[in-house]
């Protein structure tokens, strides 16, 4: 270990993971922080396996070279595609995502629960385990959203567009008696509002990043990593236009930041 305390690199195909760094944040106050937004090639969910990978080794291996403590894939399709090799490869503790269906199934009371997630994550080996192995106690109903991150991704987060495109995915869910929804694509969580009003109060909405967030914590009092109680850093790239992450930066975590390029 360094000298000086290492940072968290957290990851996503674009700023759906800011939603993961909230709560990373909150429960690591002092720690420092590096998010890469690999928004150059999102969204991931029409992409290829191998090219997922592909991008997901080059990034993890960015971050390691910058220090990293541990690393969080804050990106459902990508841990789905690549967290096994990643964990081959670095020696740092690495932390995924996967679509909450066990306290979706768990809180369900009608026994039927929706899934929304991208394709790339509904049509891989890692979820349809988790199907099965959780799937007898609820039903469970999957809807690919494409188009739905890419709105996101322009700080499209209540327009007609994206509200058109929601309801089109949550009402074939809710006409089938889903009363539990998974937000299984990390960017969706900005769309809560959005999904509270055209679902109603009566519909839960579930999403991992505390539990994510809770996760690391545990690997990290494996290792020897120690930070402050407040004051920790955050430091921001980007495949894609750094100025529209910037511009976006305010509104999705909260404060302005500038926002470095990477090839």
């Amino acid at each position: 270990m360094s000298g000086s305390p290492q940072p968290i690199g957290v990851f996503d195909s674009g700023v759906g993971g800011l939603t993961v760094l909230a709560h990373i944040r909150a429960a690591l106050p002092g720690a420092d922080l590096l998010y890469l937004a690999d928004s150059g090639h999102a969204p991931y969910g029409d992409k290829s396996a191998e090219f997922i990978a592909a991008r997901t080794r080059a990034i993890a291996d960015f971050l390691v070279a910058r220090d990293a403590a541990a690393l969080v894939v804050a990106c459902n399709t990508a841990t789905a595609a690549a967290i096994a090799e990643l964990r081959v490869r670095h020696a740092v503790p690495i932390v995924g995502m996967e679509p909450a269906v066990k306290p979706a199934a768990e809180a369900t009371k009608s026994g039927v629960i929706g899934v929304l997630a991208t394709s790339g994550t509904l049509e891989s080996d890692k979820f349809a385990e988790l199907v099965r192995r959780f799937g007898s106690q609820a039903r469970v109903i999957v809807q690919p959203c494409p188009g739905l991150v890419e709105r996101i991704e322009a700080g499209d987060l209540a327009g007609p567009e994206t509200r058109a495109l929601l309801e089109g995915f949550v009402a074939p869910l809710l006409a089938q008696g889903a009363d539990t929804l998974v937000l299984g694509c990390t960017h969706y969580p900005f769309l809560a509002p959005l999904l509270r009003e055209l679902a109603g109060e009566a519909v839960s909405l579930i999403e991992t990043g505390e539990a994510v967030a809770r996760q690391l914590l545990r690997r990290l009092a494996e290792t020897d990593f120690s930070c402050g109680a407040s004051g920790g850093t955050a430091r921001f790239y980007t495949s894609g236009d750094p100025r529209r992450l910037e511009a976006l930066l305010p509104r999705l975590w909260g404060a302005a930041a500038p926002v470095e390029p990477i090839g």
